[in-house]
């Protein structure tokens, strides 16, 4: 299992927790939502639970349900701006199909 994150998307979580201030990473899930089934659930992480996989890179940890993981398995979270937009983008290879708005995607 692994969840990775680019540089620019680590810069952001450390900032958005500094801003914060408290927290030890972001937590990543997934619910049930939307026309194709699942939409990601990006939250502040202040402690762990006894089943989250803790994962790190660039020095920030990503957080995850062990009941999510299966859903997330390969991910990685970028953070990119594109004209005036900025957003996390999550590159999910277990992806099977999204809806037409982009809000949910459903896995294989």
């Amino acid at each position: 299992m692994s969840v990775s994150l680019t540089e620019s998307a680590a810069r952001q979580i450390k900032k958005q927790l500094e801003k914060r201030g408290q927290g030890i990473g972001l937590k990543l899930g997934v619910k049930k939502s939307g026309c194709s089934g699942y939409a990601y659930v990006l939250d502040y992480a202040d402690a762990l639970n006894e089943n989250d996989a803790v994962f790190e890179g660039f020095g920030v940890k990503v957080i995850v349900p062990e009941s999510d993981l299966e859903f997330v398995d390969g991910i990685e979270l970028d953070y990119r701006r594109e004209g005036i937009n900025e957003a996390f983008k999550f590159n999910n290879p277990n992806v099977k199909g999204t809806c037409g708005c982009g809000e949910s995607f459903s896995v294989g």
